[in-house]
């Protein structure tokens, strides 16, 4: 006997693709068409660009392979709106991004509109294969809306005016727990996603590894800590840091976290605010992270000690992402949420590891190279990137705000 999965049926993926690109939009309101075409760095993306990528995304692995009838909103869109699938063709240079004036985010709102009119019409029909590639890319958007979040702070924070994105609470009341170091297994465990349910292709397959004996600290570190770390000399103190990362100090005069000011101030999506000593620590380098866990007698975890602890761990502990309205903070938080988590492991495939197949096969295995791996926080992800996390949680975009 077999039973069909409750959460990959055609309605129960409707429900979510329809949430998720909601999700998307709503997270677009309060911004201007000026402020959605900034690209702050070549690194970074503008607002539009990852309204408009991840329309691109279902428009062409969907609808214009697996649609007979299905005909795109504007040709010309797949040039400039491809990210890095060579074998979709050329496309536009990734730090000219911020030269596309047009199309307009109207504009881009209307392709949203017409692909999801197309997906909700054509969903029913799809054969499993096609539901998987939805399925795929609702979690793509997902991944795009924290580097939406992340690069308009980076957006916002080029700008003097020091212009606010949404409403921040105040800091919670929450006293900082004492950090304390709980033992992770030792032995053979098993890391890696099961065959049940979504993954991404460089999650999978699961398989089994030796943990040392360790322990994994009971919390993030907080921000109040690093600021200890830095009045003890931490960024001047050659000895904690690697070759890479010292240089990276001396060269670029780093001497806080990205956003943070010296008078005790950092910038926020909010705007400025007081640095809150008792929020986990955001915006560092994996050097940073390095750095502050030998100034602290610790070492980052592994890639596989953190996931094998993050196992016992509650989901549903901590700040995530869920919706666009506000979402209370809890005391202590968990190891979901609020920011990723950096390791000490490189970003590269797991035993058996095999590309998934089609363009998409593009999404993770390339990038196999030169990266370390972060975890979390909406869901677990074994993310290979260098950008700094940045904590996403409490906001609640601006009533009344143009959206331009």
């Amino acid at each position: 006997m077999a039973r069909e999965d409750s959460a990959r049926t055609p309605k129960a993926l409707r429900e979510r693709l329809v949430a998720t690109r909601k999700l998307t939009l709503d997270l677009a309101a309060p911004l201007s068409d000026a402020d959605a075409t900034i690209q702050p760095f070549p690194d970074a993306s503008p607002a539009k660009w990852h309204l408009a990528h991840t329309t691109w995304f279902f428009e062409t692995f969907v609808l214009r392979d697996h649609v007979a009838d299905y005909r795109p909103f504007d040709e010309r869109f797949a040039y400039l709106f491809n990210s890095y699938y060579e074998t979709e063709g050329d496309r536009h240079a990734r730090p000219k991004r911020g030269m596309l004036s047009r199309p307009s985010l109207d504009e881009v709102r209307d392709w949203r509109a017409q692909v999801d009119a197309a997906l909700d019409r054509e969903l029913p029909n799809f054969s499993p294969n096609v539901l998987d590639l939805i399925e795929l890319g609702i979690n793509h958007e997902q991944q795009h809306q924290e580097l939406f979040l992340t690069d308009l702070l980076a957006t916002f924070a080029e700008n003097p005016m020091e212009p606010a994105y949404a409403e921040l609470g105040p800091p919670a009341c929450f006293a900082t727990e004492p950090m304390t170091f709980h033992p992770g297994r030792a032995g053979i465990v098993e890391i890696g996603a099961s065959e049940d349910g979504f993954a991404f292709d460089c999650e999978r397959p699961r398989h089994r590894v030796v943990l040392h004996p360790h322990a994994i600290a009971s919390r993030k570190v907080t921000s109040g800590e690093w600021t200890d770390f830095i009045a003890d000399g931490g960024y001047s103190t050659p000895t904690l840091w690697l070759s890479e990362g010292w240089d990276w100090v001396q060269r670029e005069k780093i001497d806080a976290p990205l956003y943070w000011h010296g008078d005790g101030t950092q910038f926020t999506l909010a705007g400025r605010r007081e640095i809150d000593r008792a929020a986990p620590v955001a915006h560092i380098s994996y050097y940073e992270a390095d750095a502050f866990a030998r100034w602290a007698g610790a070492r980052l975890p592994t890639e596989a000690e953190w996931e094998d602890f993050a196992g016992s761990a509650d989901p549903f502990l901590g700040n995530q992402l869920d919706t666009a309205e506000a979402v209370l903070p809890k005391p202590g938080g968990g190891i979901f949420g609020d920011v990723w988590e950096w390791t000490g492991s490189a970003y590269l495939s797991y035993p058996g590891f095999v590309p998934a197949e089609g363009a998409v096969g593009e999404y993770n295995g390339k990038f196999m190279c030169g990266q370390f791996v972060l975890k979390g926080p909406a869901a677990q992800r074994r993310a290979g990137t260098a950008a700094p996390p940045i904590a996403i949680s409490f906001l609640r975009p601006r009533a009344g705000n143009s959206r331009g």
